[in-house]
């Protein structure tokens, strides 16, 4: 049965299959962003969306925007962009300024979801070794990043920006070299959206999302794969 819940202090979530179809996805209202509870979140497939000075609302869409992660990735023009492109590549330098990069507006929006709030909520996620970025540098300069939160074999993406162009673009495909090194099974990108069409996502139903999440969310990765580090690009 489709029904809205509401969320006390315990950190429990009903059913995803319970979310509403309209507006699709919904399932839950209220709670904090605590880590344990996004933590049980995201081990459930759902995930907090929500615009400033709103409730907490938590999702769980059918269907699922998802990646199979794949190397290399990216068109041909990308890759041969990148070969000549004199970026630099790390893992877990500078998460404050990934979010706060992915919260700065974009030019089809007036502001952003990505409030303080959630920016502290994540950076908590962070300093408990569950929340993960790429960033993308040109000299001494953030260009570009994403970040997001695995959960096993899965990885959950939570946004992503760039400064200059293609440099979102490139995040993601040294996010994909490094979870194919690892044998991630998924990525997932939540609610589909041109651009994540652009970039290959496909459209996966929330039954087998959630058969996949199951399958892979207790999964033991590498301790070090998400340590701080320069990473380099391989074609």
């Amino acid at each position: 049965m489709n029904s809205l819940s509401y969320l006390n202090q315990s950190i429990g979530f009903p059913p995803p299959e319970q979310a509403l179809t309209d507006p699709n996805g919904l399932l839950a209202i209220g709670g904090d962003l605590r880590p344990d509870r996004l933590a049980q979140a995201y081990y459930q497939g759902i995930f907090p969306w929500f615009n400033a000075n709103d409730p907490i609302l938590w999702w769980s869409p059918d269907p699922r925007a998802v990646f199979t992660p794949s190397h290399p990735f990216g068109s041909k023009s990308l890759i041969k962009f990148l070969k000549k492109s004199a970026w630099r590549f790390t893992i877990n330098q500078a998460f404050l300024d990934v979010v706060a990069g992915c919260a700065g507006p974009r030019n089809s929006q007036d502001g952003t979801w990505i409030s303080a709030e959630i920016q502290m909520a994540y950076y908590e996620l962070h300093l408990q070794g569950h929340a993960h970025s790429i960033e993308v540098w040109d000299g001494e300069q953030l260009v570009g990043g994403l970040y997001g939160i695995p959960v096993g074999g899965i990885f959950c993406g939570e946004s992503m920006f760039h400064r200059q162009t293609n440099a979102s673009k490139a995040a993601f495909a040294i996010l994909n070299q490094h979870l194919v090194k690892h044998d991630f099974q998924l990525i997932d990108a939540q609610v589909m959206n041109p651009h994540l069409v652009s970039l290959g996502a496909k459209a996966l139903p929330r039954s087998e999302f959630l058969t996949i999440l199951h399958q892979y969310r207790d999964r033991a990765t590498s301790a070090s794969m998400w340590n701080k580090q320069e990473v380099f690009i391989e074609f």
